[in-house]
């Protein structure tokens, strides 16, 4: 819940409303979706998936396809350069000038990513990872809605503005291309840019979700990420499960028994006290005023009558993002069943993944969950923690009087309804860099996961009248920017 002082009023003309809107129509469906859908054709996998990722070509792929598209769009002034540095993935720098009306030509720093989550199974029979499949609004494919849109929302965007005669301030787009992975590349990519970023006033981020389709929702703030490999070895090679029942202990009881020491296995809570951070007020505030919004708890394709712990929709969003969990995504020593034999395994790894609230330490967290499963392990068993990728989350700063009388405005002017605030449990790591390096920046984080969307998982797909009205919330939010007399903080 916002509450703010009546906001300075903007001091030019804002642009044409008929001309923006038809603008944003006309080049989000004549020509964004076309690029959209040659995206998904692409399997353009994360380092983290794809070792091989610069041999294989699929990232320099949609990289040079973005980059030729937002230089067809003739924004006056628009340049697109592309970085790249040793054993790293490409970057892609958009900069585009401050419009001539612009009372304000304070640094817009808009952010997204090129780079896909891998392909997953379960998708339908008729859908799948890189076959771009149109449905109504609904545009499947991997890496559509997760977050290959966001270039072109931004380009729509600018070229609306123009035609309608609208105003922003400089525009420095970072597209990186190694988010799935974690963003090992963006701090080098940063360092290299030095001065070119400017002093960025206002930070514009389209790789987020929303409660519905049927309003803005702008971004509170994110979960971090802690990642360990978990490895138990009993034998050195596997023996007949007959011989050895009885004697040596199981490695996967034992992986087991270790994951009791910092989860409860009834309830899924985490037993590490530094994961849970105070929640501030007003983020309670918010999450109840969403959840009536709502009236509804976040939609998961649930099997038959599996249920959460509590059906308060407001806790439940409280909980994505304020409180931690922990999830086995991966496992190694496990055969397929179809290869499965009667054997004493040697070994049991699992992946771990731990999502942290904003706030919490990643260092930190990583060295008391290797403390706690290391220490004295059960039957002497030789247990090995490998840490993976972390990343601290994000919390959003109070939001300047004007910036929440922007959205509101643009949400009530492309939906016909106000707009919401929402936690989202994902990681953006970008925003927490961004928050340290510039901490007097505003931030809009918005985006189109919402309901079934499916990032990361079978069935993606990218709500395309959604994209389109979001796209007209942030031509409007940088025109806001940009008209608005003083400072933008």
């Amino acid at each position: 819940m916002v509450d703010h002082p009546t906001p300075d009023a903007p001091t030019t003309n804002p642009p044409d409303r008929e001309v923006l809107t038809s603008t944003v129509a006309e080049v989000w469906n004549d020509s964004a979706v076309p690029a959209i859908e040659a995206h998904i054709a692409v399997p353009a996998l994360s380092p983290a998936f794809d070792p091989s990722w610069a041999e294989a070509g699929h990232i320099d792929t949609v990289l040079v396809a973005a980059s030729n598209w937002l230089e067809s769009l003739s924004v006056p002034g628009l340049t697109v350069h592309r970085r790249d540095l040793p054993g790293r993935t490409p970057l892609l720098l958009v900069d585009v000038p401050a419009t001539d009306g612009a009372t304000n030509d304070g640094t817009v720093l808009a952010y997204g990513h090129l780079d896909k989550q891998p392909e997953m199974v379960g998708w339908d029979d008729d859908l799948g990872p890189w076959t771009p499949v149109r449905k109504g609004d609904r545009l499947y494919g991997r890496g559509g809605a997760d977050d290959g849109y966001s270039v072109y929302a931004l380009g729509t965007a600018l070229v609306a503005l123009d035609r309608a005669g609208g105003q922003h301030g400089r525009i420095v787009g970072v597209i990186e291309c190694s988010e799935e992975s974690g963003s090992p590349d963006l701090p080098a990519h940063l360092d290299a840019l030095g001065d070119e970023l400017g002093s960025p006033e206002l930070v514009v981020c389209l790789d987020s979700g929303c409660g519905d389709y049927e309003r803005l929702w702008v971004t509170t703030s994110l979960r971090g990420l802690v990642s360990v490999d978990l490895r138990v070895d009993v034998l050195t090679e596997g023996v007949h499960s007959g011989a050895a029942g009885g004697i040596v202990p199981s490695s996967f009881r034992i992986a087991r028994t270790l994951l009791d020491r910092i989860e409860a296995a009834s309830d899924g809570r985490l037993l590490i006290d530094e994961l849970f951070p105070e929640i501030p007020k007003a983020r309670r505030e918010q999450a109840a005023q969403s959840a009536g919004t709502l009236g509804r708890p976040p939609a998961f394709p649930w099997a038959d009558d599996t249920h959460p712990a509590t059906d308060d929709v407001a806790d439940q969003l409280l909980a994505r993002t304020w409180g931690p969990a922990l999830e086995v995504i991966g496992a190694d020593g496990l055969p397929q069943l179809a290869d499965a034999g009667n054997v004493a395994r040697p070994s049991t790894t699992l992946g771990l993944s731990i999502r942290i609230p904003p706030g919490v330490d990643p260092e930190a967290i990583t060295a008391r969950l290797t403390e706690l499963l290391t220490n004295d392990p059960p039957a002497g068993a030789t247990v090995t923690v490998s840490p993976g990728w972390g990343a601290t989350g994000w919390d959003a700063p109070p939001t300047a009087p004007w910036l929440a009388d922007a959205l509101q405005r643009a949400s009530t002017t492309w939906f016909g309804e106000e707009s919401r605030w929402i936690g989202e449990g994902g990681t953006i790591p970008f925003m927490a860099m961004l928050g340290e390096q510039f901490p007097d920046a505003q931030f809009v984080v918005t985006g189109v996961l919402g309901p079934g969307s499916n990032a990361h998982g079978p069935n993606e797909f990218l709500d395309v009248a959604f994209a389109e009205r979001l796209t007209g919330c942030v031509a409007d939010v940088l025109h806001a920017h940009a008209t608005r007399a003083g400072t933008a903080v």
